[in-house]
């Protein structure tokens, strides 16, 4: 298995402190950021585009792991690649053309991944397996943070990783939503290398603290 990776969410952070948020993600061991992009139609919720990415950019060396909730993403490719991306991650129900966006993020020098939601088939994201270097599987419904995790997702995540492993691929499998010290060794036994989390992060105030108590958890 790939090496494992913890990511703080963003979007549970303070939005007047994205500086200083980030500075305090910098004095942890997490190795992405992960950031949730919502345009308000695919999913109901609105968050930031591509400039506030690029601001952010100017406080952070750490990956930028953006997750875009938008319709027709691949317009907003180069935008992105622009802003300081280093994962873009698409929605297979977002566009008709996965194959031809997934093909242009990794062209603009991006890594390229593509998610599964609560309520798709794996079905659906087995032909771009291929084409990426993340396979994101949601154990919450996408558009807002602080959700309780959805167990039937890991069946989810273990099929990804079967597909992967049959096939001699070698993408990273990431999961988020609901993830804290309670959930995460589930998802790790499941086959997910890099974890996503936001709210049991950012509740606390000693952030490097509550990343480690997350990595204990995971290393059981």
């Amino acid at each position: 298995m790939s090496s494992l990776k913890i990511a703080p969410s963003i979007l549970a952070a303070d939005y007047a402190c994205f500086a200083a948020e980030l500075a305090r993600i910098e004095k942890t061991d997490a190795e992405y950021v992960h950031i949730d992009i919502m345009d308000g139609q695919f999913v109901p919720n609105i968050s930031f585009g591509a400039d506030v990415v690029a601001s952010m950019r100017k406080h952070s060396k750490l990956v930028f792991d953006c997750h875009l909730m938008v319709v027709n993403p691949e317009r907003y490719v180069e935008a992105f690649a622009q802003a300081g991306a280093d994962i873009m991650t698409i929605h297979v129900e977002s566009t008709l053309h996965s194959h031809g966006a997934l093909q242009k993020i990794r062209a603009a020098g991006m890594k390229a991944g593509v998610v599964i939601n609560p309520g798709t088939p794996v079905s659906a994201v087995e032909p771009l397996l291929s084409l990426v270097d993340q396979v994101l599987i949601m154990t919450v419904n996408p558009g807002f943070g602080g959700q309780a995790f959805i167990p039937d997702c890991l069946e989810k995540v273990a099929a990804i990783a079967k597909m992967r492993d049959e096939r001699g691929l070698s993408f990273d499998i990431e999961v988020d939503g609901g993830v804290d010290d309670k959930t995460i060794r589930a998802c790790y036994q499941a086959g997910a290398n890099v974890f996503v989390a936001g709210s049991y992060l950012f509740k606390t105030a000693d952030l490097a603290a509550q990343v480690q108590t997350l990595r204990t958890a995971l290393n059981g």
